[in-house]
């Protein structure tokens, strides 16, 4: 128990970090908004041309913008997560205080993501989706049970994404320097997490293997779940299982990484 209030802890500092960021909020807010506006005329165009592209017809389409925009800096899509800190840490030799402190590193990294993420939820996603709610059509539900569903998936895809961001990070033991791996989470997150376009609108043999990549369960599992797309369950087991491997893979790079340590003076 004593374990769990200490990761409850750093997620609940987590929180707070981020919350004393009020004009970045704000900022985020506005950014997300208008690109929200942006995005959901060019996707009107466009299901105007093509009418129920990926099977979802505009109401449809409409959501999926808004929850994006929700979820931009709440899964850290583009990076700017704790990976940020870590792969600084590991650069600067500071990780060997991590490897001290009586805690997992991985739990310790991950409740600390989680608080940023619930953070970015409440304060820069929430107002931009009730504003897409407020002035356009959307296809929501009104039954209590897809929410709840929805909600959880919500914490599946932070697990995710952290899990798949924590990787990346890791590979600074080896690379001294994450300026390259943080492009290319910028460039896999944007693309393969469906911010731009649905996975469901992906044609052939591409599109099959991006919607079983660990980044469909980021943006486009809980979207189907909350417009009944797909089966709770089934988005549900996706999530837990890349969330489960992703997690393992880190846990095994991350031992092989600390048997390597070596920091000046120790």
């Amino acid at each position: 128990m004593g374990s769990w209030r200490l990761y409850a802890a750093v997620a609940a500092g987590g929180f707070r970090r981020y919350a004393t960021y009020r004009a970045a909020t704000a900022a985020g807010v506005f950014t997300n908004t208008v690109f929200g506006v942006v995005l959901v005329h060019t996707y009107l165009a466009l299901w105007d041309e093509r009418p129920h592209l990926g099977g979802y017809d505009q109401a449809q389409a409409v959501t999926y913008v808004w929850l994006g925009q929700c979820l931009y800096a709440t899964l850290a899509i583009q990076g700017g997560g704790a990976e940020r800190d870590l792969m600084e840490r590991i650069r600067t030799g500071e990780i060997a205080v991590d490897l001290y402190r009586p805690a997992d590193l991985q739990l310790w990294w991950l409740a600390g993501d989680l608080g940023r993420a619930l953070f970015q939820m409440l304060g820069r996603g929430v107002i931009p989706f009730l504003f897409g709610a407020a002035f356009f059509p959307m296809a929501l539900p009104t039954d209590v049970t897809p929410w709840a569903a929805f909600t959880v998936t919500l914490l599946l895809a932070a697990v995710v994404s952290f899990a798949i961001r924590h990787l990346a990070a890791l590979s600074v033991f080896w690379l001294m320097d994450g300026m390259g791996v943080n492009q290319a989470l910028m460039v896999t997150g944007i693309f393969f997490s469906g911010m731009v376009l649905p996975l469901n609108a992906f044609p052939g043999a591409f599109g099959e293997v991006v919607r079983v990549l660990p980044w469909a369960a980021q943006i486009q599992m809980p979207a189907d779940v909350l417009m009944g797309e797909t089966s709770a369950l089934r988005a549900l087991a996706f999530q837990a299982a890349w969330a489960v491997a992703l997690l393992a893979a880190g846990r095994l790079v991350q031992s092989a990484a600390t048997r390597r340590v070596v920091v000046q003076g120790g």
